[in-house]
């Protein structure tokens, strides 16, 4: 196994400055920093986190609490998830996965002592998560709001992604124009608070359009994508846009569209928002979308944390990206 010692000897310094740049005690300088890391890639050294947690009461792992895994489809999670823990590796921390469904989970993590402080996504408008962490002293931060803005958080702009989706189907001449959005198996008012504010947005840009709004709810699968295709079909046939937030749905919803004979774009455009340009391309025809600014909301949320944790005087963040449009072939100009 190699050790501390062989690192020291192999960058020609001493095990405490060896220490120094694997704890991050102490400043050290560039160059030596550099020769340090070095060896440590070259030896293929690896950090006893049991002896680092007792020689400086911290373990420097951080835990993101997920507790809807199924509530936001694998491409936009993958992002969110891979840039927290890169972002993580970078400043020294290990990011776990904690998934937290209930009350005893959250007691386990409180009271283990295993993490320095936790990262939340899909945070709900009233997070009892949120409430535990308060009360505990553990340091946290949100990826997602609750309904009390003064804690700090970082979070999608909705307003402003769903005014510009709204704003693109009428430039092309689309008036009535209708969302479709995910069903999550909790009960009402324990949904993530982005799905009310999504809603809540897209009523508000209806509403100064002077349009009727149109509101489909389904699960975020395909077979909910179709569920929705059929509804518009058969209700709202006089709906010739639709603003899809709910990616794992959005490709059944062009697929059966296409199968009741209403062709995408010709008879009905669509924009998926909250979700990535890599399934946009994978659809036929291709969708325009509104690309979320996942990775930088990850390492965002992470910096927050660990801002926290070594007490970096910065005011904590409140800070809002809308998605950005990247366009497809499924938008085109409404029908006669």
């Amino acid at each position: 196994m190699v050790t501390m010692r062989d690192v020291a000897e192999r960058a020609n310094v001493s095990i405490a400055t060896v220490s120094f740049v694997i704890n991050g005690t102490k400043r050290v300088a560039p160059e030596t920093r550099a020769r340090i890391e070095a060896a440590i890639r070259e030896l293929g050294y690896r950090r006893n986190v049991v002896a680092r947690a007792l020689a400086s009461s911290r373990t420097r792992i951080l835990a993101l609490l997920h507790p809807y895994l199924e509530a936001r489809p694998i491409a936009t999670a993958n992002q969110f998830l891979m840039s927290a823990a890169h972002g993580a590796r970078e400043r020294g921390y290990d990011l776990v996965l904690w998934p937290v469904n209930d009350d005893e989970q959250m007691s386990h993590l409180l009271a283990g002592g295993l993490v320095d402080g936790a990262l939340l996504m899909e945070v709900q408008l009233r997070d009892p998560r949120v409430d535990r962490l308060i009360a505990s002293g553990l340091p946290f931060a949100l990826i997602g709001r609750t309904e009390d803005e003064d804690l700090p958080f970082v979070d999608m702009d909705f307003t402003t992604t769903i005014d510009q989706a709204v704003g693109h189907l009428r430039s092309f001449g689309h008036r009535r124009i209708a969302l479709v959005t995910l069903r999550m198996r909790v009960s009402t008012g324990n949904e993530p608070g982005w799905i009310m504010r999504v809603k809540s947005a897209y009523l508000a840009a209806m509403a100064a359009a002077g349009e009727p709004p149109t509101v489909i709810t389904v699960e975020g699968t395909s077979a909910g994508g179709r569920k929705a295709a059929r509804r518009l079909s058969a209700d709202f046939p006089q709906v010739t846009g639709v603003v899809v937030v709910n990616e794992g749905a959005s490709a059944g919803l062009v697929k059966e569209s296409r199968a009741l004979g209403r062709s995408v774009p010709d008879d009905l455009s669509i924009i998926s928002a909250a979700t990535t340009a890599e399934l946009g391309e994978m659809i036929e025809p291709s969708l325009t979308v509104m690309t979320a600014p996942a990775t930088e909301l990850g390492r965002l949320g992470v910096n927050a944390l660990i801002d926290q944790l070594e007490g970096v005087p910065d005011a904590p963040p409140n800070i809002l990206i809308p998605c950005t449009l990247v366009s497809g072939q499924s938008v085109g100009p409404a029908p006669a």
